[in-house]
């Protein structure tokens, strides 16, 4: 998995679990799980157990655990001197993306065709955030569509360069935080916009999930709910303590106020129930983005 904060609890040794034991390896990329003879269950891509399952792949069990999910709004970066604005307002763009099938890039389309843009009528382009980025499946398990071609060249400097009127990326790369950036953020106000998101669906949109080998749960059948319980345990514990112990960012108090206020006690719920509308807007879009060959109904995501 990758080192989430929320996930620092059970790192750490401060939330155990109950029942079984547990070792974490810290990843830079999402593993493979079923490629890694090693593991019994790591941190996956929404979009690729969907998929799997959608094929008939059910190797793999999935939990309503999702350690990685955030808006998009703020993942379309244009050049700082662009006049672009608006999400409308790329229509037959040229735009470069970090990886075709991947959820957070799903989400992010599905906001351009939410504003009224032709998906098809764009010029994508994926390759990696930054020039030399490797281990990292971009394409996914069905042929690219006809107007997504490939690059090896950084994405961040292409764009800069002017060789995309934006990008989408759900990392932001290096040069953004330094004063000379030459790349923002696409909306002036992606809060704004993310807290209308919000306000119209109900959710906050699930990038990545834990999964187990199926010969895993299938061995020890309450393995995932104890896995689901320990995660839970570690989130309120981690929020706990960062409500306590604010000084690790200068306005992280003002933001967990905020957070409170607009989402309630747990804007990252986990579950099957609380995330049953987050997870058929998504099974919705795979299959209208042409990414699914067939309708996926949501209760193949998540069965009983």
């Amino acid at each position: 998995m990758r080192d989430w904060d929320h996930l620092v609890p059970v790192v750490t040794g401060v939330v155990r679990p109950e029942g079984f034991e547990l070792e974490i390896e810290s990843r830079a990329v999402t593993p493979d799980v079923l490629g890694e003879p090693g593991l019994d269950g790591g941190e996956t891509s929404f979009s690729r157990y969907v998929l799997g399952r959608a094929a008939g792949d059910d190797r793999l069990v999935g939990l309503p655990v999702f350690v990685m999910r955030g808006f998009r709004h703020r993942c379309v970066l244009v050049r700082r001197d662009s006049d672009l604005t608006s999400l409308d307002e790329l229509k037959g763009a040229r735009i470069g993306l970090t990886g075709w099938p991947d959820s957070g890039n799903t989400w992010t389309r599905a906001l351009l065709r939410d504003a009224g843009v032709d998906i098809e009528g764009i010029e994508w382009t994926v390759g990696p955030l930054v020039a030399g980025e490797t281990g990292k499946d971009r394409t996914g398990p069905v042929p690219l569509p006809g107007n997504v071609s490939l690059t090896g060249d950084g994405l961040a400097e292409g764009l800069a360069d002017g060789r995309y009127d934006a990008i989408m990326t759900p990392f932001m790369p290096p040069e953004f935080f330094t004063p000379g950036s030459r790349l923002r953020h696409l909306l002036p106000d992606h809060r704004a916009a993310e807290l209308a998101y919000y306000q119209q669906t109900g959710f906050v949109p699930g990038i990545h999930l834990i999964t187990l080998k199926r010969e895993t749960a299938e061995r020890h059948p309450e393995l995932p709910g104890a896995v689901l319980d320990l995660f839970e345990r570690s989130k309120r514990h981690w929020l706990a303590r960062r409500r306590l112990l604010t000084d690790t960012t200068p306005w992280l108090l003002a933001d967990l106020t905020e957070t409170a206020r607009t989402f309630g006690q747990d804007w990252m719920p986990y579950g099957a129930a609380p995330n049953a509308p987050m997870v058929a807007a998504f099974c919705e879009e795979l299959h209208a983005q042409g990414i699914s060959g067939r309708p996926i109904a949501p209760e193949e995501v998540f069965p009983a």
